[in-house]
């Protein structure tokens, strides 16, 4: 019985490992192609979710400025209105206990309507004859004065602004980062065309897949506007 032994020639063998050659840079030129396209898509998204975010931070701080602006005339305008009640106060008390009544009347229809309760208040405790009385209408519960009030809500909502603001900037601070990882991508994705030696293409492109990850995961964990 006779055996039939093929042996290659070294022509064919050539051809074989030619083909697999072959093989390998294309399936590498895929992954970088992909890697390509991949970053180029994440650079995109991110200087376009930064720039969004740059204007929401310019937007919140110029609200939060404004807001200030309105809260300092708020509070000019309420310490002239508390200046202006303890004033005629101080004329109401001190006509009253020279007993002018007719001027005490004059001086307590000027009264402020946002004095007046205060003031009624104060009256209602005798505070002429009683030595517990409060001291002044303007040391009562009852008194209050809307512009200081406003003041206040006027910076604490310019505060809340300018916090918004802050957040904004660090929003675009790290979208901005990003589009660094996804630039290196397309450095080592693009460079790796030019390695003729297979191992060294591979490690490149392996790096590059890696800050590729890293982009995409930091990416999706950033808010979107």
């Amino acid at each position: 019985m006779s055996e039939h032994v093929h042996v290659h020639a070294p022509h064919e063998l050539s051809e074989s490992h030619g083909d697999a050659t072959a093989r390998n840079e294309r399936i590498l030129e895929l992954v970088a192609t992909l890697l390509l396209a991949a970053a180029t898509l994440g650079i995109a998204w991110s200087g376009y979710q930064g720039a969004r975010w740059n204007g929401k931070q310019a937007e919140e701080y110029s609200e939060s400025n404004s807001a200030r602006a309105h809260a300092n005339r708020a509070a000019t305008a309420g310490s002239q209105d508390r200046t202006q009640d303890l004033l005629n106060f101080n004329r109401w008390l001190e006509v009253t206990t020279d007993g002018n009544q007719e001027l005490a009347d004059l001086y307590q229809r000027r009264f402020r309507p946002e004095f007046v309760p205060a003031f009624e208040a104060w009256l209602a405790g005798d505070p002429l004859n009683n030595p517990n009385a409060e001291s002044s209408p303007l040391r009562m519960p009852q008194y209050h004065v809307a512009n200081l009030e406003r003041s206040n809500e006027l910076e604490h909502l310019g505060d809340v602004h300018f916090d918004t603001g802050r957040q904004a900037t660090e929003h675009t601070d790290s979208y901005v980062l990003t589009t660094v990882f996804f630039a290196t991508v397309l450095f080592f994705a693009g460079i790796s065309m030019r390695f003729v030696w297979l191992r060294m293409r591979v490690a490149v492109l392996v790096l590059a897949t890696i800050f590729l990850a890293y982009a995409i995961v930091q990416v999706a964990t950033l808010p979107i506007l």
